[in-house]
């Protein structure tokens, strides 16, 4: 099982991937969903560590729908992202009818040779999420879907996820599971998902909480819950 730990500053970076982190989703603006981390952040994260840093695109929280200028900020984000060594990116775009914008997606795209590709949570806001992934799928680039099932929390969402992950079988889809899952609920919503990935923020932290550090102890857990 692959654990994934979102980090905000360096410290906390290095104290996932001691504690048995796989992987780091880098962004800042926590309690927002998630904002491009600073270009000096990405640069001291991807030096310090030895596991994979996949890095936050996304300029603004207003909406999952983005204009132009929008997107040149994002290419450029990404170019810049991938010059300073960093394994991935995480991005996601939507239409205002809520769909996959399929011309953002191929234009943020362009940019990303090379870098792996998770497509974020703007998923679960998709108005249809068979049908999001079944245009996701058509993208070589991109390895995941970070998901919650389309629920606010992925423990509400079992059955939904359990489509996705049954869904993406044979793809070079993996369904990355999060939002909402703890410590306690994680082997039994593995059991019945299926899932190979599981994504953790506020659930490794100090009282569940965005504003807390995270605590190394419950990464452990998660890491001995996964042998």
């Amino acid at each position: 099982m692959i654990v994934e730990i979102i980090a905000t500053t360096l410290s906390e970076a290095k104290m996932a991937e001691q504690a048995g982190a796989d992987r780091i989703e880098l962004i800042t603006a926590f309690q927002e969903g998630g904002l491009t981390p600073s270009y000096g952040l990405i640069a001291s994260v991807v030096k310090e560590l030895q596991i994979p840093v996949n890095v936050m695109v996304r300029p603004h929280s207003y909406s999952f729908v983005y204009g132009q200028d929008d997107l040149y900020t994002m290419r450029e984000d990404i170019r810049t992202i991938r010059e300073l060594g960093a394994a991935g990116i995480v991005i996601g775009c939507l239409t205002p009818e809520r769909k996959i914008d399929i011309a953002a997606l191929e234009a943020l795209l362009e940019e990303a040779k090379g870098l792996d590709v998770t497509f974020h949570r703007a998923f679960d806001e998709a108005a249809d999420l068979l049908q999001a992934v079944d245009v996701l799928t058509g993208y070589p680039q991109i390895n995941r879907v970070l998901t919650s099932g389309g629920k606010t929390s992925a423990l509400d969402a079992i059955s939904e996820i359990s489509v996705l992950v049954e869904k993406t079988k044979g793809t070079q889809l993996s369904i990355l599971a999060g939002s909402g899952l703890t410590v306690e609920s994680l082997a039994g919503f593995i059991e019945q998902t299926g899932v190979t990935e599981v994504h953790f923020g506020s659930g490794v932290r100090y009282d569940q909480d965005a504003r807390q550090p995270i605590d190394p102890q419950k990464i452990e857990s998660i890491k001995k819950l996964g042998r």
